[in-house]
């Protein structure tokens, strides 16, 4: 392919933020660079990781609810059913569920969170 891809575009971007940009910046200005490039790195980890993570997410999701739909459908299913008492963490694949999506959630938008690292490590 001859075109970068979007993660390649979003990553340039960052880079020239954080490398050339933010050096010659002051104050407000400088902040808002920051923000800017992290937003660009979350941007990015989406579209690396997103994806991948969403797939997993619905299969646990149409396991644990017997059923099908859309990841907001089943994701609305599942707070219905927490909401109504007919799940609790002691129902069969609940709380791993919801470990491993938080983790995965976390790792696109916070990946230096020190306490992903322990719940990496935990992860079997």
């Amino acid at each position: 392919m001859d075109q970068p891809s979007l993660r390649e575009l979003v990553t340039a971007v960052r880079e020239f933020l954080e490398t050339k940009a933010m050096p010659e910046l002051k104050g407000h200005t400088a902040f808002h660079a920051r923000v800017a490039a992290n937003a660009l790195g979350i941007v990015a980890r989406q579209l690396e990781f997103y994806g991948h993570a969403s797939e997993e997410e619905a299969k646990r999701l149409t396991a644990l609810l017997g059923q099908s739909g859309t990841l907001e459908e089943l994701n609305r299913e599942l707070c219905a059913r927490i909401r109504g008492g007919k799940f609790t963490l002691q129902t069969p694949g609940l709380a791993a569920h919801l470990e491993v999506t938080t983790r995965d959630k976390v790792a696109i938008d916070q990946p230096n969170y020190s306490g992903l690292k322990q719940a990496v490590a935990r992860s079997p």
